[in-house]
């Protein structure tokens, strides 16, 4: 049931009579004289922010494996088998089939009798029980971030959060044309979706590798939380 704010204006006016001043009813953003944060990167062309995002994998334990729509099929079942096949759990996403990867996942899977899962939000908790149960979760980046290596993936119904880290491998697939210099530009991205009145999901994930944990010996692990390994394959797609 909606509830309903009574004596609004008064309480608020009461407020600002207390702190000796006079009611805001609006706000104006405040105007830097310094933005370093546009600075970084500022001008890098796509290509140069590739680079960076190799570099960056290096040290987020991530590899990045270059892919074209033409061999991303060839590059991605490699993967797959180099880490053992299935199972297998994926959202369901019109762009799979895009990037012609539905053939390898649906009925031309060519792994012996492997089980692929497709996310389906009329089953409830089964999909978390699948994907605590799957080898290899395959998720798709919606802005991918070359100073951090992070990729941003964002949930929905047909596209459950817990894909990218309750499976024991994590694939993501990344456009090239989701690369965006860092977190500045992301926050843009999707602030520019609210403004213009885009519905933009509860929960946005921005995922840097799998996770690094380390004791008082600073003994680093790699994969203790989520993913013990985890593959960017990166897609030519502009």
């Amino acid at each position: 049931m909606k509830g309903t704010i009574q004596n609004r204006d008064a309480f608020l006016n009461q407020i600002a009579n207390q702190l000796g001043r006079k009611r805001k009813t609006s706000l104006q953003p405040p105007v830097w004289k310094y933005s370093p944060q546009d600075e970084v990167l500022k001008g890098a062309t796509v290509d140069e922010l590739v680079e960076v995002l190799k570099l960056q994998c290096t040290k987020i334990h991530t590899e990045l494996i270059m892919s074209t729509k033409a061999t991303l099929v060839e590059d991605l079942q490699k993967k797959i088998v180099e880490f053992g096949n299935g199972p297998i759990i994926t959202w369901k996403d019109e762009r799979f089939e895009q990037f012609g990867i539905q053939p390898l996942l649906g009925e031309k899977l060519s792994f012996e009798q492997e089980e692929v899962f497709e996310w389906n939000p009329h089953l409830g908790k089964d999909n978390i029980v699948k994907a605590e149960q799957a080898n290899i979760g395959i998720t798709i980046s919606e802005i991918t971030l070359a100073e951090s290596g992070t990729v941003v993936l964002y949930s929905g119904p047909t596209r459950g959060r817990t894909i990218s880290f309750l499976p024991t491998h994590s694939i993501v697939i990344v456009p090239k044309s989701t690369i965006v210099p860092r977190m500045t530009q992301a926050a843009k991205i999707i602030r520019e979706k609210v403004i213009g009145g885009e519905q933009i999901p509860s929960a946005i994930n921005f995922i840097t590798g799998p996770s690094n944990s380390a004791d008082i010996e600073m003994n680093l692990v790699v994969g203790v939380h989520g993913p013990v390994k985890a593959v960017y394959v990166l897609v030519e797609d502009l």
